[in-house]
């Protein structure tokens, strides 16, 4: 295979980290889109469970098939998935403000979650390739920068959409055509370290499978609260007489806050383990936003900044447990924990959308929140497998 991954005692390539770090918060800027949109849209005459259909059609492609794109990647690099990728979402993702009809809509959007799929696992894998000794905080970097990139899309879209409508969303593809164009020249070229291919997968899956099934659970039942969240706090603040505009900076807390989090849980990971990040984030997780639903002021912001947080810490952490379940199927494994675990959880929002529809928004929201303590009840039982650092903290 081609040689993606480095010896654990090489130096970590920082520059090609950043890049493609940078790259991954661009990438899911535009992964945020369509739910940051979803209120104009609804306000536009959507249905909201149509709305929800959209995103879960968007994760069909952008997540559930990266597993797929890992497995190519594992077999051969494909750096070329990195700008290519990136390129084509931005492109095809940019016009769904101005399609008019909701079958288009629907194939725009299903083909864009393409370019996603193809980004993560080649961008995911380059980054454990260049971290040397340091893939548990190297890869909470750049699962933070992807965060991050979430929590800006609402505090850039909105505003601009308020004042200037939907029909100006293909604007929105110019910083995707800036970022292909930087991968291009700095998306990491690793030499080949072995041409011998890596070990047959479905062995591999077999050998490993209850602890894999653990982990998707814990990622699906933290994405669908991420996911449903994102798509239905706005409509559940206007609900309680909270402007979009104030909606949109909450929420952009509690991502920004999730951003942190993760950076740090995949710190913490390196030091005490990542069963440990895994367990006491998500338990703590459902509480916090169980407070901030039923706090007001200055508090309940803390409140959903220390949920965010929490929420988020074990992002990138699940990925590097899964990689060290299945150690020589890394960029497959990560599209498996980035793609299909992420992508269960995106399609319950669908579900989440009808029960909002006959049910209240109020009680979809208050039902999502306890999904994080479902998914740290069951990491407690995920076999520990990375040990705590040996290096010096101070790196």
């Amino acid at each position: 295979m081609e040689g993606k991954y480095l010896l654990d005692n090489a130096a970590p390539r920082i520059g090609k980290i950043l890049s493609v770090s940078l790259a991954h918060l661009f990438n899911d800027w535009y992964m945020n889109l369509i739910q940051t949109l979803l209120p104009f849209m609804v306000a536009a005459g959507l249905e909201v469970s149509k709305g929800a259909f959209l995103i879960s059609a968007f994760t069909v492609t952008s997540s559930l098939l990266q597993p797929v794109s890992g497995y190519l990647v594992d077999q051969k690099n494909q750096r070329w998935m990195v700008h290519v990728g990136t390129l084509w979402m931005a492109v095809l993702i940019s016009l769904v403000g101005v399609l008019k009809s909701y079958p288009l809509l629907v194939l725009t959007v299903t083909l864009a979650g393409l370019g996603t799929a193809a980004f993560h696992p080649q961008a995911s894998a380059m980054v454990t390739a260049v971290s040397g000794k340091r893939k548990g905080l190297f890869q909470a970097l750049f699962v933070a920068a992807g965060n991050a990139g979430w929590a800006l899309t609402p505090l850039m879209v909105v505003p601009f959409v308020q004042e200037y409508g939907l029909e100006l969303t293909p604007m929105f593809v110019m910083p995707g055509v800036l970022v292909a164009v930087l991968l291009w020249f700095t998306a990491p070229r690793i030499p080949a370290r072995t041409k011998k291919a890596p070990p047959p997968l479905w062995p591999a899956l077999c050998a490993a499978w209850v602890e894999l099934t653990k982990v998707v659970v814990v990622v699906a039942s933290r994405s669908m609260t991420y996911f449903g969240l994102v798509s239905f706090l706005p409509l559940y603040l206007q609900h309680g007489s909270i402007s979009l505009l104030t909606g949109s900076r909450l929420l952009f807390l509690m991502l920004f806050s999730g951003a942190v989090g993760g950076l740090v849980g995949g710190y913490l990971s390196d030091l005490f383990g990542g069963k440990a990040v895994i367990v006491g984030s998500l338990i703590a997780a459902s509480p916090l936003f169980y407070l901030f639903l039923n706090t007001s002021g200055p508090l309940s912001y803390l409140l959903l900044a220390l949920a965010g947080a929490c929420l988020l810490a074990s992002f990138s952490v699940t990925i590097v447990v899964a990689q060290e379940v299945i150690s020589k199927n890394a960029a497959m494994v990560s599209g498996l924990m980035l793609g299909f675990g992420l992508g269960i959880g995106g399609l319950g929002v669908s579900l989440v959308g009808l029960l909002a529809e006959h049910m209240g928004i109020v009680y979809a929201v208050h039902s999502l929140i306890w999904l994080p303590l479902l998914a740290g009840i069951v990491g407690l039982s995920i076999k520990a497998r990375n040990k705590p650092a040996v290096f010096p903290v101070s790196g």
